[in-house]
């Protein structure tokens, strides 16, 4: 799998969810490559910006308010952000696991949260990524998803639904053959975050795999958010990024 270099004056990635967990990893990652970042979540980053300067944008938006970011992505913010590039990257990685528990445990609140922000938004941004990058010779969109997606778990009825959504998008999306666009929907592995840490905190009686996941945690199996992050932007800049629309970092190279 080769990896193509990014100029630090040409390439940029928008990383959505990017104060904490993977999103914070993935912004620190691509910092580090020469990527200018537009990190966008519902607040800042503790210290990103004074360790990579002009080089980070945040904006502030409420990703689970589909009003707001629609505002938002009508703006002038990401058409400017995305000018005079030759390089252009979208990571949808904001997402929350809950509600977790049986549909009858589940507030209808809670579960319209989660498909905004889980499904809505990603596929809000990617709409108008797409739109303002159609100058750029290579753009890609990379949808975080999860072996959720794939796999149904009790408990996860909504988190398992929205993931598998990301997939079916990424492939729709690649069926358009849009030029210079490449997408794919990319489940990063089980990552030591502030979720996981969600997950093992869960009543039993309301995800019943909790334990395997408390394992994976006293076993050392859990990647950490910088490991898994290089990972996923290896393969994002790689040439074999788009080839399949539904992709496990997992897998690669087998």
């Amino acid at each position: 799998m080769t990896t193509s270099s990014a100029s630090p004056l040409k390439a940029k990635a928008i990383v959505t969810g990017h104060t904490r967990g993977l999103g914070a990893a993935l912004a620190e990652t691509l910092l580090a490559r020469g990527f200018a970042v537009l990190g966008v979540s519902r607040t800042r980053h503790a210290s990103l910006a004074s360790r990579f300067g002009g080089a980070l944008e945040e904006a502030e938006v409420d990703l689970a308010d589909s009003g707001q970011l629609a505002q938002w992505l009508a703006g002038e913010c990401l058409p400017r952000f995305l000018r005079d590039t030759q390089q252009a990257l979208l990571i949808n990685n904001a997402g929350t696991v809950q509600p977790v528990g049986p549909g009858s445990t589940q507030a209808s609140v809670d579960v319209a949260r989660a498909v905004a922000l889980n499904v809505g938004a990603p596929l809000m941004f990617a709409s108008a990524f797409a739109t303002a990058s159609t100058h750029v010779p290579d753009r890609r969109i990379a949808h975080v998803s999860s072996g959720a997606a794939r796999s149904a778990y009790a408990g996860w009825s909504v988190y398992c639904a929205t993931k598998a959504a990301l997939d079916h998008h990424a492939r729709a999306v690649a069926l358009d053959n849009e030029p210079g666009l490449r997408i794919a929907s990319v489940a990063p592995g089980v990552i030591d975050t502030d979720m996981q840490a969600e997950i093992r905190g869960t009543d039993e009686a309301r995800f019943p795999l909790r334990e395997r996941f408390t394992q994976l945690k006293a076993d050392g199996q859990l990647s950490t958010p910088a490991d898994a992050a290089h990972k996923f932007v290896d393969y994002l800049l790689s040439d074999a990024f788009g080839q399949t629309a539904a992709a496990d970092v997992r897998m690669l190279g087998q």
